[in-house]
């Protein structure tokens, strides 16, 4: 098992993260993304392996690229989670919990709980790609833009390297598709939404990237013939089997 950290000027809070992620997972990966401060320097002195790419290629590629290293280190399964204290690690055990009783599946933590705590604009953002992932998926989804989750190597191993490896938050709303596809069915965990007063914005911009998402899944719909199956099952009107 490993935690997968894709970072980008996160000095001010990467360190707390990994350590509090230590208390429950031993292996760490964090991947600096270009970032121009120490924050590899931080991930360091906190105990997590770091991967260093040169120049920013987003959190996408930052996410893949951290995965592949998990799986050549062994890894049975891969939490990723963000480093700006959005996600908290002592919730990890949840996740852990569900893939013990469900390895076949993807965890995701979904922030379901005082969810008056985000913005509203980003709460709006977040249901308009629930609905169009959840349809592409063929599946209902919640909170589709979590990156708070857990990977079974088993779906890693089955995924080509995606399209939207360098387009972040699309990237892994993309993996939401393709794991369904693949029988990889998401389950989901309830977390708190947290908006630490201390931690820097959101690099998710909710039009410019929900409208990403919104073309990547209107062009996997086109691909399929429009998918009606698809809408039902997102709907629970139609069984998944």
């Amino acid at each position: 098992m490993a935690v997968v950290i894709p970072a980008y000027n996160e000095a001010a809070t990467l360190a707390n993260i990994i350590g509090r992620a230590r208390q429950h997972i031993a292996t760490v990966i964090v991947v600096d993304d270009g970032s121009d401060d120490d924050t590899a320097d931080q991930a360091e002195a906190a105990g997590a392996w770091v991967l260093r790419q040169p120049v920013n290629q987003g959190k996408g590629a930052a996410l893949w690229r951290g995965m592949q290293e998990a799986l050549t280190r062994g890894a049975n399964a891969v939490i990723t989670l963000d480093a700006d204290g959005q996600h908290c690690p002592e919730d990890i055990p949840k996740l852990l919990e569900v893939h013990g009783r469900q390895p076949h599946c993807l965890v995701i933590a979904a922030r379901l709980e005082h969810r008056d705590r985000a913005p509203p604009l980003r709460r709006f953002a977040n249901g308009m790609a629930d609905f169009w992932v959840s349809w592409a998926a063929g599946c209902p989804i919640r909170d589709t833009q979590s990156g708070f989750r857990l990977y079974p190597a088993a779906l890693l191993r089955k995924l080509p390297p995606l399209e939207n490896q360098r387009r972040g938050f699309v990237f892994e709303s993309e993996l939401l598709i393709h794991a369904a596809h693949r029988g990889h069915y998401p389950a989901m965990v309830k977390i708190a939404t947290l908006y630490p007063p201390q931690g820097r914005p959101s690099h998710y911009r909710p039009w410019r990237d929900t409208l990403r998402i919104v073309a990547m899944v209107a062009w996997e719909l086109i691909k399929q013939g429009l998918y009606p199956l698809g809408l039902l099952r997102s709907l629970g009107l139609w069984p998944l089997h």
